[in-house]
C-alpha cells in the first residue's frame, strides 16, 4: 500500500509499504480521509517523544472496514466508520470513569500506533476493545468525518466553560480550532463573538466563511484594549486560547471580564512552557481558568452527531483536499496559515 512515511524532522517520503495484516481482536480499516491537524504540522517539523521513525502519523481518520479479525463483533466489513484517538489503560480512575483522554498510560493511534496518513490503517485489539470505532451514517462524506476528532476536542474545551446567552465569547487563534469554536459558541447563544489573530491572511480566510461581531488584527492593534472598547469596559465573559503562544494566554487574563472563564485550549512549546501570570486579576475579579486536553467517546459521538447533521458545518472549515503525494506541501500551508484546514485523501 501507499503510505506517508515519517522518518526525522522535516522528512516525510511517501512510498509503498507493506499492507498491515489484520490480527485477532483487530480491525482493518480502509482510510477515506484524515485530516491534518497542528500536532502532525509540530512532529512533521520537530518530532516528537511518542512517534518512532519510521511512523505513519495522522489520527483524525474517517474510512471503511475491510477485514475484522478473530473475536471481533459488533461491527461489519463495508461500514464507515470514525477512529477515536486516544487509548487508554482501562483500568486507572480516568479511563473507569471514561476519561481516556486522561489516562495515565494515554497513548493514541497516529503517534504510538500507526496511524491515517495511508491507505490502510490496523486497529489494534486494545484500541477496538475499548470501544474507538465509531459507527457513522452512509450519507456523511469522508472529508467531513475527518473533523470529528478536532470538533470533539473543542467539544471538551467548551465543557468547562458553560457558555450561555448574553455572553461575550473571545476566540484567541483563527485556525481551524478557534472556527470550530467560534461556531459551538454561537450554537450555545453566545450573544457577542470576537475572533482574534496575528495574521491578517488568516483573519480575512475566515472572515469569508464565518460571522463574527469583531474580528481583531493584533498585530495592527492592542486586542485587549479592543475587546475592552467592545465590551464597554467590562472585559470578555469567555476567552479561548486557541493558538500556542505565550502572548495571548497572558492578554487572556487582562482582557476578561469579572468572573470570566478561561481556557487554555492550546499549549506551550515544552522547551518554554511558562508565562507571566498575574494572579491578583484572578483574585479580584474571580476568574477561572481551565485547561484541555483531547476528548473522549461521548464527545466523539456529539461531534459526530453535529457534523452528520450539518449543525456543525464542516465543509465551511475544509479549504484544501489533497492526495497523499500531497502530504509535505499540505503541512507546509498549513503551518504559513494559507490554508484552513487540509485534508488529506489516500
Amino acid at each position: 500500500m501507499k503510505a506517508a512515511v515519517f522518518l526525522a524532522p522535516e522528512q516525510m517520503v511517501v512510498k509503498e509499504v507493506e499492507e498491515p495484516q489484520c490480527g485477532p481482536g483487530e480491525v482493518k480499516v480502509k482510510v477515506g480521509a484524515c485530516a491534518i491537524c497542528g500536532t502532525d504540522v509540530r512532529i512533521y517539523f520537530n518530532g516528537q517523544k511518542n512517534v518512532k521513525p519510521p511512523a505513519i502519523i495522522g489520527h483524525e481518520i474517517a474510512g471503511t472496514i475491510t477485514e475484522l479479525g478473530k473475536d471481533v463483533n459488533g461491527f461489519s466489513v463495508g461500514q464507515k466508520v470514525c477512529v477515536i484517538t486516544p487509548v487508554g489503560c482501562g483500568v486507572c480512575k480516568f479511563c473507569r470513569a471514561g476519561m481516556h483522554n486522561l489516562c495515565v498510560d494515554f497513548q493514541a493511534v497516529g503517534y504510538d500506533f500507526p496511524g491515517g496518513f495511508a491507505e490502510y490503517v490496523v486497529l489494534n485489539a486494545r484500541t477496538v476493545q475499548q470501544g474507538n470505532i465509531l459507527p457513522m451514517a452512509d450519507h456523511v462524506p469522508f472529508d467531513e468525518a475527518a473533523l470529528v476528532e478536532p470538533l470533539s476536542c473543542c467539544l471538551n474545551g467548551q465543557l468547562y466553560l458553560d457558555i450561555g446567552i448574553g455572553n461575550s465569547v473571545v476566540i484567541i487563534g483563527a485556525g481551524p480550532s478557534g472556527c470550530m469554536h467560534l461556531e459551538l459558541a454561537r450554537s450555545q447563544g453566545a450573544t457577542k463573538l470576537m475572533m482574534i489573530d496575528v495574521a491578517e491572511e488568516k483573519l480575512e480566510l475566515v472572515k469569508s466563511r464565518f460571522d463574527a461581531d469583531a474580528f481583531i488584527d493584533s498585530s495592527k492593534e492592542d486586542p485587549v484594549e479592543r475587546v475592552m472598547a467592545e465590551t464597554n469596559g467590562l472585559g470578555a465573559d469567555v476567552i479561548i486560547v486557541a493558538c500556542s503562544a505565550h502572548a495571548p494566554q497572558q492578554q487572556a487574563l487582562q482582557m476578561a471580564a469579572k468572573r470570566a472563564r478561561v481556557s487554555y485550549f492550546a499549549g506551550l512549546p515544552k522547551d518554554k512552557p511558562t508565562i507571566e501570570f498575574d494572579s491578583n486579576l484572578l483574585h479580584y475579579r474571580e476568574i477561572s481558568v481551565f485547561g484541555a486536553f483531547a476528548s473522549h467517546a461521548t464527545e466523539y459521538q456529539s461531534a459526530l452527531d453535529l457534523v452528520s447533521s450539518r449543525r456543525v458545518d464542516a465543509r465551511k472549515l475544509t479549504s484544501e483536499r489533497v492526495p497523499l503525494d500531497g502530504i509535505v506541501d499540505a503541512i507546509r500551508k498549513v503551518r504559513s496559515g494559507k490554508t484552513l484546514k487540509a485534508v488529506v485523501l489516500p
